[in-house]
Parts: structure tokens; sequence; C-alpha cells
């Protein structure tokens, strides 16, 4: 059954409508027609069973049947501080962050984010359609957020609000995910933030100040891993240990 996401005051009472982009695919690519049924979420978490009504070139109105007992959300919420990588890696870090159940993407300018990348971000808008979209294909009940870069300033002190913060580093020994579970209370641990470094990586003063407060740098394994590889590979292995992926 398709899915559609719909702002919430699109939703009054036993009626709701779909507008924009996706009004064109329901009619033109997908070819639904009146009478269909489809799953319907309004943009905060709250999914319906919905029936077409009417389809018209703007709009598409739908009666709601029910409210659906579905949430698709990992019981972990990540946050990704992502080095700006060059070309279009974001691109790909957050459609595919977005499958693996990343809340909030955090574009990050380091000390070795390449210059060009640090002026004014434009691609705001474009990655977060690409949430939209990769939140449909995997069928989230929350839509992720791609938000204005920061520093390294306003990392340290973001890293407070956090239960625990992860640092991915080439250079660290001894120390990963499966040390940690054994050093952890995992049961007190709801809000995660993974720090990943751009292309060249942190600057040892950089991995000082996070650790200075309270960030903990792992390593991923014996193998050196891009800046889009490392984020997907610290997501999985968080998803595993605290959240959903894998299963029951």
């Amino acid at each position: 059954m398709h899915k559609f996401f719909t702002s919430d005051h699109n939703i009054i009472e036993n009626k709701a409508k779909i507008v924009g982009d996706d009004v064109k695919h329901i009619y033109k690519v997908l070819r639904l027609s009146e009478g269909e049924k489809v799953k319907l979420n309004d943009c905060n978490g709250n999914e319906y069973l919905a029936k077409i009504i009417d389809i018209t070139k703007t709009e598409v109105e739908l009666e709601i049947i029910e409210k659906l007992d579905i949430d698709n959300e990992s019981g972990v919420e990540i946050t990704l501080f992502q080095g700006l990588p060059k070309s279009q890696k974001m691109d790909l870090i957050v459609q595919k962050g977005t499958e693996l159940g990343i809340k909030t993407f955090q574009p990050l300018l380091t000390e070795r984010v390449d210059v060009k990348l640090k002026g004014d971000f434009k691609k705001l808008d474009r990655l977060n359609r690409i949430a939209l979209e990769a939140c449909k294909q995997s069928k989230r009940s929350i839509i992720p957020k791609v938000l204005e870069p920061i520093s390294m300033d306003n990392l340290v002190e973001e890293m407070k609000n956090f239960d625990l913060i992860l640092v991915p580093y080439e250079n660290a020994e001894n120390f990963g995910i499966k040390r940690l579970m054994q050093e952890i209370d995992k049961t007190e641990i709801s809000k995660i933030g993974i720090v990943i470094g751009p292309e060249g990586g942190f600057e040892e003063k950089e991995i000082e100040i996070m650790k200075d407060n309270g960030a903990y740098i792992i390593t991923l394994g014996s193998r050196i891993l891009r800046t889009e590889t490392a984020g997907f590979t610290a997501t999985s292995l968080v998803q595993y240990e605290f959240g959903d992926l894998g299963g029951i």
C-alpha cells in the first residue's frame, strides 16, 4: 500500500488532502484512482488509513478511515554530526542515513572541511527533499531534519544535550563498540550523537576537545573507512546495540 506525507493542517477531522509534487505522482505515475486506499502520515508521526475520494491536478482529497497503530521509529534517537564532504556525498549520507533511522543530520564545519564548502551552504532544501523521499521508501514514521552547518564550538555546546557521544577516529585503538558496551549502562542511553570527520579526518586537537567534553573516541575496526561509510557503519552498530536493527 502506498504511503504519503501531508502537513497536519491538511487533516481536519475525517477529511484530508495531499498537495504538491505527490499529486502528479499519484495520478500520472502510480495511476491511483478514487476509492483506492493509501496510508497517510501527518509529518508528526501519526499515521492513518485513508481512501481517495477525489483527484484533481492540484490536490488529492481523502477520507480518513482509521488511525493506525504504527511506529517504525527506533527507540534510540540518533543525530549524525557530519563533517561536510565534497561532491554529492552528502546526498548519499542523508538518503542512506534516513533508511538506517537517523533522526537529525547536523552538517559540521571542521578544520579539514574544504574551504569552498565553508561558504554559504545552498543544499539544504535538496537534502531535506532527499530525506523525505527516503522516508517514504523506508516507511519511516517521522521525517528526519537536515540542519544548517555548525562549527566545532557549537558542537561542544550541543554535546551537552546527549546521553552519549561517539567519535569514530582512524587513530583510535583497542576501544570500539564492543568495549563500550561493557562500560556503560545501556538502559540509560536514549539520545546518541555520532560525530564523523570530513575527508582527511579530524585534527588531533579537535579529537582532544571532544574527548575533554565527554565524547567516546572509538575505532570501527582495522580498516580505514571513507567519511560516508564511517557514518553508515557507526549508525548500524548503534542501531544494533541500542535500537531496532536486526529485529527481535
